[in-house]
């Protein structure tokens, strides 16, 4: 997707983007630069989804800082779609 960075220096998330990844305002995010590409990525959560019976949970690392509803939600969110893309067929964005 293309988008253009404003005379502040912001540049805007399409709204799909923010959608599918759960971003809300004050979300953090990481802006990371090498070998000239800027990369802007949520925060990587510390711990992972693990399925439980017929569950899928949560399982921080030990010593991690607590993970907020909204993370969570979108890991779930992400995991959904990525199953269903394997069920059927379709690509990812």
């Amino acid at each position: 997707m293309k988008t253009t960075i404003d005379a502040a220096g912001r540049v805007v998330i399409p709204k799909a983007m923010r959608e599918r990844l759960g971003l809300k305002p004050g979300s953090d995010l990481e802006i990371r630069y090498s070998e000239g590409m800027i990369e802007i990525a949520p925060p990587t959560p510390k711990g992972r989804l693990v399925k439980e019976g017929a569950f899928t949970v949560w399982e921080p690392e030990a010593g991690a800082g607590s993970v907020s509803e909204d993370e969570i939600v979108a890991l779930i969110e992400e995991d959904r779609e990525r199953r269903l893309d394997e069920i059927t067929g379709r690509a990812g964005f």
